[in-house]
């Protein structure tokens, strides 16, 4: 297999215009709005950090996204040393070949990370979309991620006042900070399922509403350790609400490296969901358990409260405003959980609060913000006799 694929959407060769740099599932997710507000302007280059399938090709279907131009088959599975190595050299070519106007990254991925410095190395604006968020937890790599990027990008898509402060805090001047939201409400908000989907979805796993749990488990600190791992499964399958588990690849081999499988049988485990099916699911659940970022974003659009299982969260606003709660595993697990299933007025509580990553218009700003430097760049370049 060649170390990078061309996509068939179109027949010119990508040039000028918007790149965006993308690798992730929440990446893809986030970024669909924006890649759809910017039309034939914009065009993907695909990293392979998740390369698989039910990881990254269901979501562009799912999503309505045109082929990648550039797909890199060579990233996924290495070392983080090795991703940005690689990564680094196909775009150096890429961007040597097509040069962008611009290039768009998303979030704190190994990706955006080496979107964002590819891009600077060959002077082309970088606007770093979900920008300011901060754990400071340098054990963390979206951390230093998160970080390098700000060093680095020309627009700061900032989501919250609370992340614009960050960058402030960093040095980041206020003219290159712009608080836009966070796209993930426009993307929750388009992919949520109706009634009558959500009822089958239900029937499918023999679920019923507002009496289960939905996990989620996939972050290296909870995964990688495996008493850890072993303390957030066993808490999991001694709850006496069923618990649905979509299992990670990466979790499931290591369950199975550290001999946990039998755990499983007391919970019901699938494969990933695509998108629409996972929000359909949450948005019925009595509580969602995870480690994910996005997670405790969506839950303050669908209104569903979310245990979230680390030490520390780069979204306190989901935090302040009662959507989530951190806990870590053992016994501040058990207590979390035992606390927000005895709230009886919580779910009505949660109804009518707004969440806190703005009104679903951000996907419009960003696309305009991007648009302005494709416009500079169209200016400044000499035309032709």
């Amino acid at each position: 297999m060649s170390e990078e694929v061309m996509g068939n959407h179109t027949d010119r060769q990508p040039t000028g215009g918007a790149a965006v740099v993308l690798g992730t599932r929440p990446e893809i997710i986030k970024l669909a709005s924006v890649i759809h507000e910017l039309g034939e302007d914009a065009w993907m280059i695909h990293t392979g950090q998740h390369y698989d399938p039910m990881l990254s090709d269901v979501f562009f279907e799912s999503l309505g996204l045109p082929t990648p131009a550039y797909k890199l088959t060579d990233v996924g599975g290495t070392t983080r040393p090795q991703q940005f190595a690689r990564m680094l050299q196909h775009l150096d070519r890429i961007f040597t070949e097509r040069q962008p106007e611009v290039v768009i990254v998303q979030g704190d991925t190994n990706s955006v990370s080496a979107g964002a410095q590819a891009a600077n190395y060959h002077g082309i604006p970088v606007v770093h979309v979900e920008a300011g968020l901060r754990s400071y937890d340098r054990a963390m790599p979206e951390e230093i991620n998160r970080q390098v990027v700000a060093a680095l990008a020309d627009v700061h898509c900032a989501p919250t006042q609370v992340s614009a402060r960050n960058l402030r805090a960093s040095g980041v001047p206020d003219e290159a900070i712009h608080v836009t939201g966070n796209t993930v409400v426009e993307a929750t908000l388009r992919a949520l399922p109706d009634a009558t989907a959500i009822t089958s979805l239900l029937d499918r796993f023999g679920l019923t509403d507002d009496s289960y749990v939905l996990a989620t488990i996939h972050r290296p600190s909870n995964t990688d350790d495996p008493q850890r791992l072993k303390a957030i499964l066993e808490e999991l399958a001694h709850l006496e609400l069923p618990v649905l588990l979509p299992l990670h690849p990466r979790t499931a081999g290591r369950i199975r490296d550290f001999g946990l499988t039998e755990i499983l049988g007391d919970l019901i485990v699938c494969p990933p969901l695509d998108y629409t099916d996972f929000l359909g699911l949450a948005s019925r659940s009595r509580l969602i358990v995870s480690d994910s970022g996005g997670i405790q974003e969506e839950c303050t659009v669908i209104k569903r409260p979310v245990i979230v299982l680390r030490d520390n969260t780069e979204r306190p606003e989901a935090i302040e405003t009662g959507f989530a709660r951190l806990a870590t595993p053992g016994i501040g697990m058990r207590n979390a959980i035992a606390a927000l299933l005895r709230d009886e007025t919580l779910h009505r509580n949660l109804r009518h609060r707004p969440s806190p990553f703005g009104d679903g218009n951000a996907s419009i700003r960003i696309a305009r913000l991007a648009r302005n430097y494709m416009r500079v760049q169209a200016e400044s370049t000499p035309q032709a006799a």
